[in-house]
């Protein structure tokens, strides 16, 4: 069973994957974990067991854990199923808003709508990760928040790339409005489809994101 310490070590280690602590096939070296986290080896050895089952690390015998590498293909395939479950957390939302529920998710499509009018992705991405947030606990569907959050963190670096194309803001910012105005209005179809939609969208600009990355390569 997992002690707290090692379940904070974990959710450290997960917390340090969107900040880019962490690349691609970086070795995970035991000292430096103990060190960085107060912890002792079996603990952070322990800890690491976590995320690695959620596709985060790979653990090799006799050489510690590493971050592993997901390809685009496989993020095409992770986000696929995600577009499944974040419809069906859409539906839940929409059955269960409550109208001050509704008007949060409102003000944040109106501070979403100004930050790409502003130009300012970075505030648009964090938006957009917050309404996402708000409508997984709208909806309280904890095994489907679960999975969605594995999944998720498995292909940050790639949502991180995705939010700096050009034009990528403005044009998920209707799909988020359509999002926000099915939920609010308590319509779980049309809520559902306008959240597959959009994740439906990202798909697509995925695999031609990573058809740009293969051809420079």
């Amino acid at each position: 069973m997992s002690t707290s310490v090692e379940n904070d070590v974990a959710g450290a280690i997960r917390a340090a994957l969107p900040r880019g602590d962490y690349v691609p096939r970086q070795r995970l070296i035991d000292a430096d974990l103990c060190e960085q986290f107060g912890a002792g080896r079996s603990r952070v050895r322990s800890a690491l067991r976590q995320p690695a089952t959620e596709g985060l690390f790979e653990i090799q015998r006799n050489r510690g854990a590493r971050v592993r590498e997901i390809s685009f293909a496989e993020a095409v395939e992770v986000t696929e199923v995600r577009m499944v479950l974040e419809g069906l957390i859409a539906a839940r939302a929409a059955e269960r808003v409550s109208p001050a529920q509704a008007e949060e998710l409102r003000t944040i499509g109106a501070d979403m709508a100004r930050a790409v009018a502003d130009g300012e992705l970075m505030a648009y991405s964090d938006l957009n990760a917050r309404l996402h947030r708000l409508v997984r606990d709208i909806a309280g569907h904890e095994t489907a928040h679960q999975v969605v959050e594995r999944l998720r963190a498995q292909v940050v670096r790639h949502r991180f790339m995705l939010s700096l194309v050009p034009g990528r803001a403005r044009a998920s910012l209707p799909q988020h409005q359509r999002i926000t105005a099915a939920i609010a209005a308590g319509d779980p179809v049309a809520a559902e489809t306008a959240m597959r939609d959009h994740v439906a969208s990202v798909v697509e600009a995925l695999r031609a994101l990573g058809a740009r990355q293969g051809r420079a390569s």
